[in-house]
C-alpha cells in the first residue's frame, strides 16, 4: 500500500493554496509565501523520509525565508504595499543563514530559531501598535487581526519546534528529532499556510487610546469627520462590505492615517467602529421595515453573522432579536434568522 508521508501530505495541501491564492489575484505575496511553505515541507520530506541527505544543509536556509516572507506579507496585506527596497533588507536572514553554514555550522539552528521568534514576536508588536489597518476590510471586524495574531505566534512555535529538534540531535536521540520534524514541525507550517491564505487575512486592530491634539487639530478632526460623514450619507459607501480605510482616503483625497487619527480624536473609537455604526443604523432600518435579520445584516455592507452580532450589541446594547422584540417590525417573527 502506498503511503505519504506527513510532510509530503503537507506540501501538497500548500501547493493547492499555494496556486489558488495566486489564481484568486491580488494577494501575490501570500502565494509566494505559501509556495515558500510547500517547498520546505516538501524539502523535508524528501531528506527525512526518502533519504535525499544532501537537502539537510540546504533545509535551514529556506527555512529562514519564511520568517520575513510572513512579515511582508503581514505588512503588504494591512498596511500597504511593499516596494522592492523595502523588502530587500530582509534578504539578511537566509543570507545570514548561509553565512553560518559555511563558517559557524553549530549556531545555525539557534539563530534559525531566533529568525522565527524575532518575527513572529514583531507581528504581535505591530498588531497591538496598530490603530487602525488601512488596506483592511472594515466588514471582516476583528476576524483578520485575530488571524494574523495566531500566525505571529506560530512562528513562535516554529521556533521552539527547532530548539527540540536541536536538543534531540544533541542528546543522540535522532529518531525523536525526525519525529518533531514529521509531525511538530510541518503541523506548524501547515497551520502558518493556511492561516495566511484564509480570505479574511486582513482586518482591522482595535482602537487605541489618541494622543491629547491641540485646539487647531480639534477643528481640523472635526472638519474631516464631517467630510466623511457627508461622503457616508450621500454615496452610502458604507454599503460596500469591501470597503477599508485606502479606499475612504482616496475618495477624500486625504492621506488614510490622517483620517484614522481625526476619527480617533474625534469619537475615541477607530474608523471600523465608526462606518459599523452607520452599517448597524441602516440595518435598524430595514429591520423596522420588515427585513429579515440575514436580509438587513448583507443589505448593510457585513457578511458575517458573528460580526454584525457583536457589532449590534456594541451599538444597541441589545441583540438583533431582542432588538425587535422591543421595537417592532412590520415583519414580526419573519424577521428571526
Amino acid at each position: 500500500m502506498l503511503m505519504l508521508p506527513v510532510p509530503a501530505f503537507v506540501a501538497l495541501i500548500l501547493s493547492y493554496l499555494a496556486l489558488r491564492t495566486w489564481l484568486l489575484g491580488g494577494r501575490r505575496l501570500l502565494a509566494a509565501f505559501l509556495a515558500a511553505c510547500a517547498v520546505q515541507s516538501l524539502g523535508v520530506a524528501l531528506a527525512q523520509c526518502y533519504g535525499i541527505t544532501a537537502l539537510q544543509t540546504v533545509l535551514p536556509i529556506t527555512a529562514a525565508c519564511l520568517p520575513p516572507l510572513a512579515w511582508i506579507s503581514f505588512r503588504a496585506s494591512l498596511f500597504r504595499a511593499v516596494v522592492w527596497r523595502e523588502a530587500l533588507p530582509h534578504l539578511a536572514a537566509p543570507l545570514f543563514c548561509l553565512f553560518c553554514r559555511i563558517f559557524a555550522p553549530q549556531t545555525l539552528d539557534i539563530v534559525v530559531a531566533a529568525m522565527f521568534a524575532g518575527y513572529g514576536a514583531a507581528i504581535l508588536a505591530s498588531l497591538r501598535q496598530a490603530k487602525d489597518l488601512p488596506l483592511a476590510r472594515i466588514a471582516a471586524g476583528g476576524v483578520p487581526a485575530t488571524i494574523w495574531r495566531a500566525l505571529g505566534w506560530l512562528l513562535i512555535v516554529s521556533a521552539c519546534a527547532d530548539v527540540l529538534i536541536a536538543l534531540a540531535f544533541a542528546a543522540g536521540q535522532p529518531l525523536w528529532a525526525h519525529r518533531v520534524i514529521s509531525l511538530f514541525a510541518s503541523g506548524s507550517i501547515l497551520c502558518l499556510g493556511v492561516l495566511g491564505s484564509l480570505p479574511d487575512a486582513a482586518g482591522a486592530a482595535e482602537p487605541a487610546l489618541p494622543a491629547a491634539p491641540d485646539a487647531d487639530a480639534l477643528v481640523e478632526d472635526q472638519d474631516i469627520v464631517l467630510r466623511l460623514d457627508g461622503l457616508l450619507q450621500r454615496d452610502k459607501a458604507y454599503l460596500d462590505p469591501d470597503l477599508s480605510i485606502l479606499r475612504l482616503a482616496r475618495r477624500l483625497h486625504l492621506p488614510e492615517k490622517r483620517i484614522s487619527a481625526a476619527v480617533n480624536r474625534a469619537t475615541g473609537g477607530n474608523v471600523s467602529r465608526y462606518i459599523n455604526a452607520w452599517r448597524i443604523e441602516h440595518a435598524c432600518r430595514l429591520l423596522r421595515e420588515g427585513q429579515s435579520v440575514t436580509e438587513a445584516m448583507l443589505g448593510s455592507g457585513f457578511n458575517t453573522k458573528s460580526n454584525f452580532n457583536r457589532e449590534f450589541a456594541r451599538v444597541t446594547q441589545l441583540s438583533p432579536s431582542l432588538w425587535l422584540k422591543q421595537n417592532g417590525s412590520v415583519a414580526g417573527a419573519s424577521a428571526q434568522i
